[in-house]
């Protein structure tokens, strides 16, 4: 019993807690997931069980398309809209002629230093484990690439976009740097995984439908191990 199962994860929903369900219906114990999706964010996680758990590493190190939304004007302590608000400031007149080119600084390769809130381990912790003690460190940076990046909608203060990016890119971080080129603190609002690697949200099986899976059923939407 090997394979991998493409799930659009709900809001609220760790991606822990999303493995160990698909676990408890599946009944197998090597179960695994290929690039964490924080509890705010939405859309494409991919399961993996069995031996395609070997894999994890190499889907987990595929492209990601995200569509996000950030707030200006509004900075927290974790970089996303669930925080504490740490800076307000009024938000500049701000053309979409602007924003859109704001979003361009980013295309290519840069260095980018990862969040507090995420799931790297320093010292053997997890970087959000210490984030709640109210413990910061240094980061060192990480090579990025963002691919492509396009602005969906600006209605001051949210601006949405859509961006294809590496492995290893925080939106949270991208969010906030966005707000720096435009001159105002910025959060990120919300966040949808739309594909990882080959596999896209319009494939995705909706939480519902995972819930109400049998073990039979859950498997037979499996994608098995090539």
């Amino acid at each position: 019993m090997d394979g991998f199962l493409n799930i659009s994860k709900p809001p609220g929903l760790t991606s822990f807690e999303a493995v160990r369900k698909v676990r408890r219906i599946i009944r197998e114990k090597k179960v695994g997931h290929c690039g964490t999706l924080d509890p705010m964010a939405t859309g494409v996680l991919i399961v993996v069980f069995g031996q395609a758990t070997k894999k994890a590493a190499l889907l987990s190190g595929q492209d990601k398309v995200y569509r996000a939304e950030i707030r200006l004007g509004l900075a927290t302590d974790s970089g996303d809209i669930t925080g504490k608000i740490i800076k307000e400031s009024p938000v500049p007149e701000i053309s979409e002629v602007q924003a859109g080119s704001a979003l361009k600084n980013f295309m290519g390769f840069t260095d980018q230093i990862p969040p507090m809130v995420s799931a790297l381990k320093q010292g053997g912790r997890r970087l959000y484990a210490l984030a709640r003690e109210g413990v910061t460190v240094e980061r060192s940076p990480r090579r990025i690439e963002i691919k492509s990046i396009r602005m969906i909608r600006f209605e001051s203060p949210i601006l949405e976009f859509r961006v294809h990016c590496s492995k290893g890119t925080y939106i949270r971080s991208l969010a906030e740097d966005i707000g720096k080129v435009l001159g105002v603190p910025a959060t990120l609002e919300s966040l949808v995984r739309e594909r990882s690697g080959d596999f896209g949200i319009e494939e995705s099986l909706p939480w519902p439908q995972v819930l109400a899976s049998s073990r039979e059923s859950l498997l037979a939407r499996s994608h098995p191990l090539s």
